[in-house]
């Protein structure tokens, strides 16, 4: 076994009818039913104009700046795939530019989370594929390796594991584990019901802001007196 160059096949990835729900889900939704414990970090904007990520993981672990594992995962990506590339948030190289972009929409790729750099940023605003990325330079990537596909990785602390869940809208991005993904979904679902619910009562005035005053009588906090 080679540790850190070698090609994995996935085993698993969570099923297009669970990607389906979870797309119509906002992301803030979801992270609030993940116990608000789960982040790619600040750092990984949006390059799209529009649009939601929603698919499972093909994982890449690159060296920083190089890019031939992503062209290898392109190349190996099953449509509705989202790629999901660690290379050590470094951006001095970019990993990936028009023409890639454009070989990845004739595979049918979901979209892209890169802890790396992009280019031909324009390209990417008018594609409208779904890219997260941590910055953009004009600068090339190499192509010489090594790196891994199909291994667990880290961005900002958050694990994505190959067929995770990975999602993103303008709020950012969120990987969602393949076991926890339907008991999520139906905290997310409940979460989105309630928040439905609020809304109602906010537009017809009969919303309950009573747990303010109660928090802050719990919490010790010095009020004027009523009356």
């Amino acid at each position: 076994m080679t540790i850190g160059f070698r090609i994995l096949p996935r085993a698993r990835a969570v099923p297009a009818e669970l990607v389906a729900q979870f797309k119509a889900l906002p992301v803030a939704n979801v992270s609030d039913s993940m116990s608000r414990m789960t982040a790619a970090g600040p750092r990984l904007t949006r390059m799209h104009r529009e649009g939601v990520l929603a698919g499972p993981a093909l994982t890449v672990r690159a060296r920083p700046g190089d890019n031939l594992m992503l062209h290898k995962a392109i190349d190996m990506a099953q449509p509705g795939d989202v790629i999901v590339v660690d290379a050590g948030g470094d951006l001095t190289n970019s990993l990936m530019g028009e023409l890639m972009l454009a070989y990845a929409v004739k595979r049918g790729v979901a979209g892209f989370v890169l802890n790396g750099a992009i280019r031909d940023a324009d390209a990417f605003r008018q594609v409208n594929l779904p890219v997260y990325a941590a910055g953009v330079t004009h600068r090339g990537p190499y192509k010489d390796g090594p790196g891994e596909i199909n291994v667990p990785i880290a961005i900002d602390g958050m694990v994505i594991e190959p067929g995770d869940l990975v999602l993103g809208d303008a709020d950012g991005v969120l990987a969602v584990s393949y076991d926890a993904a339907e008991a999520v979904l139906a905290a997310t679902q409940a979460k989105q019901d309630a928040e439905a619910k609020q809304m109602a009562a906010i537009e017809a005035g009969t919303n309950d802001r009573a747990w303010v005053d109660a928090a802050l009588k719990r919490l010790g906090c010095e009020m004027p007196a009523e009356g």
